[in-house]
């Protein structure tokens, strides 16, 4: 990859998980609760490589992403804040992630994004396949 004149070294990892969510404000099906088998890519870059000519350890992401995923998102229903079954699964005791926004998965892919990239990682983009066909991703502007 080429930006502004120098090359780029980029890795990609990718990380399985499954969640479940409802949408707010939409009329399609997805305004039910559902499930999905979701498949993050987490592609990280640098301009040089270090001193094992790596741009960062696959393992290195697995520790610090997966782990997190695996703790925070995995087998949770993804909610809104405003989502009004949000208080009753609390009340239940049924796992749920609470995020500001509603659990779409371009707000996911930039979720995963923002956690990477605030533990050090040079993240350049996020994708996040919600099915087999179907994905969005998340670039920052850095």
């Amino acid at each position: 990859m080429n930006q502004g004149g120098y090359l780029i070294h980029k890795v990609t990892k990718e990380i399985h998980f499954c969640y479940g969510h409802r949408l707010l404000n939409y009329d399609g099906k997805c305004r039910h609760l559902h499930g999905h088998n979701g498949k993050v890519e987490i592609e990280v870059v640098s301009e040089k490589l270090d001193s094992r000519g790596m741009v960062i350890d696959f393992g290195d992401i697995n520790k610090v992403v997966k782990t997190w995923i695996d703790q925070e998102l995995d087998h949770k229903m993804l909610l809104c804040k405003e989502d009004p079954l949000l208080k009753v699964l609390q009340n239940l005791h049924e796992p749920c992630f609470v995020m500001n926004e509603n659990p779409t998965a371009e707000n996911i892919a930039k979720l995963i994004y923002d956690y990477a990239a605030s533990q050090g990682m040079t993240v350049s983009e996020v994708r996040l396949w919600e099915t087999e066909t179907s994905f969005a991703s998340y670039r920052g502007t850095a």
